[in-house]
């Protein structure tokens, strides 16, 4: 059996057995024997790989880094354009394409409509502005980034004289169906949604005509998400893992704050395995069969966090890793956009 058909074959037996969480026939594809990197295919046939390049970093060192992940194998990135550095991303993709290492075809992109762009008649004109910047002449998924709406405009964070955020009265429920559009006008292959919670997504999945390929979800072993991740899988949209290494460089980050990666029993982990504590975290999610993301800068790093394919975690190590949850949300994006009608984080899931 050819590597493409065993990835996809075996990730969807791995799908069936979704609510069978963390027993072992649910990742035998993951086997030592396996010696590529699987697609996800999500419920509209899109295929996706299962790890790829986060690229929430500093403008001035995305373009090397997405040039360093493209030579070590990975054919997805992620990008938002909240992120500013769209441009960078685009003249490392292009520069590998110019290059030969690989076509465009090949290149698996996604991102994300920003809060400001949810008005339905901005929406087109939100992605248009995307694939200005990576120039590119489609996307293979994009995102609603968030489900509240903010105050239309040139600011990505519109606020008051008194520094409050400024919302838009915007229903995402009708910014989807503009997404939609933007499937049929074959500007994207496939469309989903970001930080929703389980109402939420009921509302969508209650109008679409396209239902959500994938839910993009902080998780990380302070944060599980078990119940929205089953939720998910049983209405057959993907999770993909942003901050599976729990985000340590964050810029709120505040002294004494917990840091996955230096856990004592994951560092043992590690050790144990001859892997580095990252490469067991992002191995974590991939055998949960989730999408995971995982970003850097480094070249060490980012070729580091994409060798995970060569071991497994044993149903009792996977217990240690979630012997960590806490409910610990370490990326709440604004504190007074938790007064917003639509911010997803006061209902359980």
């Amino acid at each position: 059996m050819n590597t493409f058909r065993k990835a996809r074959l075996c990730w969807s037996v791995s799908q069936m057995a979704v609510r069978h969480y963390g027993k072992v026939e649910r990742f035998m594809w993951c086997k030592k024997d396996y010696t590529g990197v699987p697609n996800a295919v999500f419920k509209d046939f899109n295929e996706i790989p299962v790890i790829g390049l986060g690229t929430w970093s500093p403008k001035g060192q995305v373009t090397a880094a997405v040039k360093v992940a493209i030579d070590a194998g990975y054919r997805h990135i992620d990008c938002a354009y909240v992120y500013q550095n769209e441009d960078e991303v685009g003249e490392g993709i292009q520069a590998k394409i110019a290059e030969g290492v690989v076509k465009r075809e090949e290149l698996f992109i996604t991102s994300k409509l920003w809060n400001t762009f949810h008005r339905p008649d901005l929406v087109r004109t939100a992605v248009e502005n995307t694939l200005s910047a990576l120039k590119l002449k489609y996307l293979d998924l994009y995102l609603i980034h968030w489900p509240m709406a903010y105050k239309e405009g040139c600011e990505l964070f519109p606020v008051d004289k008194s520094g409050n955020t400024l919302y838009s009265p915007v229903d995402y429920v009708d910014t989807w169906k503009a997404m939609e559009k933007l499937v049929e006008d074959g500007l994207v292959k496939s469309i989903g949604v970001s930080n929703f919670n389980r109402k939420q997504i009921e509302r969508v999945l209650a109008v679409a005509k396209i239902p959500p390929a994938t839910n993009q979800i902080e998780c990380h072993p302070y944060l599980t998400q078990k119940k929205l991740i089953d939720f998910c899988k049983y209405k057959d949209i993907a999770i993909t893992a942003y901050s599976p290494l729990g985000s340590p460089n964050r810029p709120w980050a505040k002294e004494g704050d917990p840091v996955i990666l230096e856990e004592p029993k994951i560092k043992e982990l590690a050790e144990k395995k001859k892997k580095t504590p990252g490469q067991i975290l992002i191995r974590y999610q991939i055998q949960r069969t989730n999408i995971v993301i995982p970003k850097s800068v480094t070249k060490e790093r980012i070729e580091s966090n994409f060798q995970v394919f060569d071991f497994e975690l044993t149903p009792e190590e996977i217990a240690v890793i979630e012997s960590f949850e806490c409910n610990g949300r370490l990326v709440p994006l604004l504190k007074e956009a938790g007064t917003h009608k639509y911010y997803p984080f006061h209902d359980e899931y």
